[in-house]
């Protein structure tokens, strides 16, 4: 009797065999598309494939390199900081501990201090990219956007009374130092008024558990 053939081994699926990529770049540093290829059993026009996907999410990119400083130059694969960050990182739990070491040996007055301090650099920061000549809807949407850049998912529109402004911002990318720390929400009103120069009220905080930080912005 004739013993079956034996069946091939599935192929790992698409999005696993991409994480596996970043995986092994995370761990490896610069590969070239062969190392790759060879680490993880698939071949190399697969690894290709999946690699320009990776490039095109902007998670990875492809420098020229010599290995070890010397020889021909290659090409490797690394990992961007966009790649960087869909490892767990525990820069919040860090910074929430530092600050309640802080409050613990110098007291409230210390967080406040601190708090507003990086308030003012970032203020003077953007400030910087802001000229006050510019139009107050322009100065506004430009606010939006460095937030947005920042990670706050941030959105502009027109509010119901003239020259009244409105900014939503539907991520806080601080939120476990926030709920432990509310002189950060403070500090960031503060920011606000500061860079616009205008009356600012929020209205909603995602703190406090809603959906969105919301300001009201102007007379």
């Amino acid at each position: 009797m004739t013993a079956p053939a034996p069946q091939p081994t599935p192929a790992p699926p698409p999005e696993r065999t991409k994480h596996r990529l970043l995986e092994r770049l995370k761990r490896a540093g610069p590969q070239t598309v062969q190392d790759l290829a060879a680490n993880l059993g698939i071949s190399v026009p697969g690894a290709r494939r999946h690699l320009l996907d990776l490039q095109e999410q902007g998670l990875i990119e492809a420098r020229t390199e010599r290995p070890g400083g010397r020889g021909r130059p290659q090409h490797v694969f690394v990992l961007t900081d966009r790649g960087e960050a869909t490892f767990p990182k525990t820069y919040s739990a860090l910074c929430v501990d530092v600050l309640r070491h802080l409050q613990t040996l110098y007291g409230d007055e210390a967080v406040t201090r601190v708090l507003g301090a990086r308030s003012a650099e970032l203020t003077a920061q953007v400030q910087a990219a802001l000229p006050a000549e510019l139009p107050p809807e322009e100065r506004i949407a430009r606010f939006a956007a460095w937030l947005t850049e920042l990670g706050f998912d941030a959105v502009a529109e027109p509010g119901a009374r003239a020259g009244e402004w409105l900014i939503a911002e539907r991520n806080c990318p601080n939120l476990t130092v926030a709920r432990s720390f509310p002189e950060l929400c403070h500090s960031e009103l503060r920011l606000f008024t500061d860079v616009l120069g205008v009356p600012v009220t929020r209205e909603t905080r995602i703190a406090c558990g809603q959906g969105q930080c919301r300001y009201r912005i102007g007379p």
